[in-house]
């Protein structure tokens, strides 16, 4: 039996920030896509970073007194990611979760972004291989 990989359970469309944007407007893409966090890319698709909520959040602990606060991406982004590949067994995967005080890891082949896996995807793919082996 084969192992589970990334690739057959990861999200193929994930969305996406350019560093250039606006933090504000970074918030304002967070809150319309439902996510906590989006990869930041280069337009070739090169991982720079993420943006994540608890990045944005810094926004409000530099505010004094309801100062509207500027910048963009690039200053507020996390460029120490963690990430997978395409190919990873998701066993692994659940391993590295388990460290991991985030709940989605991009995803990177070729030094570009081709996904995202979360928690959920892992524990459905888990799922997947235990009704198999019944």
């Amino acid at each position: 039996m084969a192992l589970p990989i990334v690739r057959d359970f990861m999200d193929t469309v994930v969305p996406t920030v350019p560093p250039e944007m606006a933090i504000l407007d970074a918030v304002d893409f967070l809150l319309a896509n439902h996510v906590t966090g989006a990869p930041v890319v280069d337009p070739d698709g090169t991982l720079l970073g993420m943006v994540t909520e608890k990045d944005c959040l810094r926004l409000l602990s530099m505010g004094v007194d309801g100062d509207r606060v500027a910048g963009t991406v690039r200053e507020y982004m996390t460029t120490q990611t963690d990430w997978v590949s395409p190919d990873m067994n998701v066993y692994f995967v659940a391993g590295l979760f388990l460290g991991a005080n985030f709940r989605r890891f991009p995803v990177v082949e070729n030094g570009k972004l081709v996904g995202a896996i979360t928690r959920f995807d892992i524990l459905r793919s888990i799922r997947k291989a235990l009704a198999k082996e019944k």
